[in-house]
């Protein structure tokens, strides 16, 4: 590969069939995921105990075999340019892959890691839960809380994700299996409290807590001439319940939102002017666990089973 000691990448690095495909290994990928979580050469090296110029070379040769440029280098804090947004996730997949095939436990009882952002399959999460354990009790169903816009599913760390609102994520397959009504989050011991219904104007005085990292709600759910006051940003659905008990603001979320996370300090009241949130099944586009249609399958029927009634 000549990894040598060159800064950038060759724009014609990789593009020809006799080195296509050779060369690189998994450590070049961990080296790019480090310096990506690090923002900085030294900790990346630090962090995968290795010294910084082998960091840099490994980087660089990453770069080369791809034709791009990864990592900005032109200021002290490295950042990652547009192509290495674009490759993180992508690399942190295929590591991810990779652990996975090599634990010699899970080839035992290889489980399927089902991710959701906050409120799993709502109402339905321990008929699909119980169903499974009664149906596959080979194959471990896992259910993993992360918050991230698609559970992880776009970093390799789940087989599918739980998903609510539209996905904007490449490289993924989604299936609608109902849709939500919206409710919303009001401090307890707020004026709002008393009301059995809101409409969205009514929480538009006041500032709006967003949950920017895997929340669905935006200010484009209101009119554009009757946007929210003000908005208060968190990253989590446990930090947006804080706030909203807090009376710091009040959110808007779907209704699964209140039986899966009740909280003493805030009531739910529905949004009778809202539109619904689809909730999405996602996996990535891509051969992936084999029970993937399985479980597909059991979560329309849950669906339907409860629609019959």
């Amino acid at each position: 590969m000549g990894q040598g000691t060159h800064d950038g990448p060759d724009k014609n690095a990789g593009r020809n069939t006799g080195t296509a495909g050779r060369g690189i290994e998994i450590r070049h990928l961990r080296a790019f995921l480090a310096v990506a979580d690090e923002s900085s050469i030294t900790r990346a090296a630090s962090r995968l105990r290795l010294t910084q110029p082998a960091v840099s070379r490994t980087l660089a040769a990453l770069e080369h075999h791809l034709g791009v440029l990864l990592v900005d280098r032109s200021t002290h804090h490295l950042a990652l340019t547009a192509e290495g947004v674009a490759f993180r996730d992508k690399a942190a997949a295929a590591v991810a892959a990779f652990d996975e095939a090599l634990d010699s436990g899970g080839l035992r009882r290889w489980p399927l890691r089902l991710g959701h952002a906050w409120s799993a399959f709502g109402r339905y999460t321990t008929p699909l839960l119980r169903d499974w354990e009664e149906r596959y009790p080979q194959t471990p169903l896992e259910l993993r809380r992360i918050d991230d816009r698609t559970a992880g599913l776009t970093r390799g760390e789940v087989d599918a994700a739980l998903l609510r609102g539209p996905v904007e994520a490449p490289g993924l397959v989604t299936e609608v299996l109902y849709e939500e009504e919206r409710v919303a989050a009001v401090a307890a011991d707020g004026p709002l409290a008393s009301r059995a219904t809101l409409r969205l104007a009514d929480l538009a005085t006041g500032t709006v807590v967003l949950n920017t990292v895997s929340g669905t709600t935006t200010p484009e759910l209101w009119p554009p001439s009757a946007r929210p006051a003000a908005t208060l940003t968190v990253a989590n659905t446990d930090d947006w319940l804080t706030a909203i008990a807090a009376g710091r603001g009040t959110g808007v979320s779907a209704a699964s939102t209140a039986g899966m996370h009740p909280h003493a300090g805030v009531a739910y009241r529905p949004l009778v002017d809202a539109p619904t949130v689809p909730v999405l099944l996602a996996r990535r586009d891509a051969p992936g666990h084999p029970a993937l249609a399985d479980l597909a399958a059991l979560a329309r029927e849950i669906v339907a089973r409860d629609d019959a009634r």
